[in-house]
């Protein structure tokens, strides 16, 4: 019995990961489509290259979340 409520516990663990990586991951894409739109706008080489540094931090934000997810995937693929 005690099986079945840690997984129980884990899989709604799971699950509320699972959703704070999505809307993380939501948020940095809009995060990167406003940089984009802004390195697009901008004119001034030290704007430009302020975009730059900020969509490069950006990328790196989105791939540690697909990474996550990708992680608890196989963590629950695993499980199976």
């Amino acid at each position: 019995m005690t099986q079945t409520t840690f997984g129980r516990r884990r899989a709604a663990s799971d699950t509320t990961e699972r959703e704070e990586l999505m809307e993380g991951l939501r948020q940095t894409r809009n995060l990167l489509n406003c940089a984009y739109s802004q390195f697009n706008t901008y004119s001034d080489p030290d704007l430009v290259e302020a975009c730059v540094y900020e969509i490069n931090a950006l990328q790196s934000r989105y791939a540690y979340y697909v990474r996550q997810m990708k992680r608890l995937d196989a963590r629950k693929e695993g499980r199976l």
